[in-house]
């Protein structure tokens, strides 16, 4: 089964997209249909830079949600998903893919649930670290003991996880993460605390407009990031959806469910290769070579 994976925040590069826009004529009408619905160029942040504008939150979510969704779409025929997931953000190009949502309306939710996340990070001071090279088990075991706002926030790959939360609570994990043994452990040059308690309050604001969002029934399942497993039923979507921004990435979870639900190739579809990087490790560690990597 044909298996296409949508990836999130930190793929974004200068000049993503370009190409499409010059070479597809429904690429170019999509891009211009995007720029009206933001209320601004995106494209020429996309295209041009610079990169501290292509870093912002607001920015970065719709820039990589256009790049994966229009490069779906441009595909053609060829582009015929069995089962589909993505990473955090990329979970709503995932819901499009399997039309599951409209790119219009994906957009839209897109885009709100960017501003909401970047207001929350402005509430309190927070952050990521990525920690390698150690257990899930310990980094819970580790977070769970840490009385400041400290959770996993991503499970990318045996011995690859994000952790989430306040400055005083990711340096504390840090320090104790370190002395247990972990390869690496540092803090991530990013806006705040993604998929922890912290963002609560964009989760209060992105409720309602998921809610008011037509959902589809889509042409394949999508594997979630809440639960990580395969549903096509949207009011199940909605749900997880909105779970999705105080929870975890189940990212590992996700990738060994859909292996063993008959997943024999993954297409990454979006900016960079992150997530093929995350796969292909995933597969040395499992019991089965069926899972074969193929590029968008």
């Amino acid at each position: 089964m044909r298996a296409y994976i949508f990836p999130g925040q930190g793929a974004q590069f200068s000049g993503m997209g370009k190409d499409i826009y010059l070479n597809s004529s429904t690429g170019k009408e999509l891009f211009k249909k995007a720029n009206r619905i933001l209320g601004f160029e995106i494209t020429k942040i996309m295209f041009e830079g610079p990169d501290e504008d292509l870093k912002l939150t607001k920015v970065t979510q719709p820039a990589i949600f256009l790049h994966s969704t229009i490069l779906a779409i441009t595909i053609g025929n060829s582009f015929q998903p069995e089962m589909v997931a993505g990473h955090s953000l990329g979970e709503f190009s995932a819901l499009v893919a399997n039309q599951s949502l409209s790119l219009e309306d994906g957009l839209i939710l897109v885009s709100k649930r960017a501003m909401a996340m970047q207001k929350a990070c402005e509430i309190e001071p927070s952050t990521m670290a990525a920690i390698i090279g150690m257990d899930d088990e310990t980094v819970n075991e580790v977070c769970s003991s840490i009385s400041d706002v400290v959770v996993p926030a991503n499970y990318n790959c045996p011995g690859q996880i994000v952790i989430s939360g306040s400055i005083e609570g990711i340096d504390k994990a840090i320090a104790k993460l370190t002395k247990l043994g972990a390869k690496r452990a540092l803090k991530l040059a990013v806006g705040g605390a993604f998929h922890s308690p912290l963002m609560k309050p964009a989760q209060d604001e992105l409720t309602k407009a998921i809610h008011e969002t037509q959902f589809s029934k889509p042409i394949c399942p999508v594997y979630q990031n809440y639960t990580a497993e395969a549903t096509s039923d949207p009011d199940v979507i909605k749900q997880n959806l909105i779970h999705q921004l105080t929870a975890p990435v189940k990212w590992t979870q996700i990738v060994i469910h859909m292996i063993r639900d008959g997943a024999t190739s993954f297409t990454e579809v979006g900016p960079g290769k992150v997530l093929q990087g995350l796969i292909k490790k995933l597969d040395r560690k499992m019991p089965t070579d069926s899972a074969v990597f193929q590029e968008s």
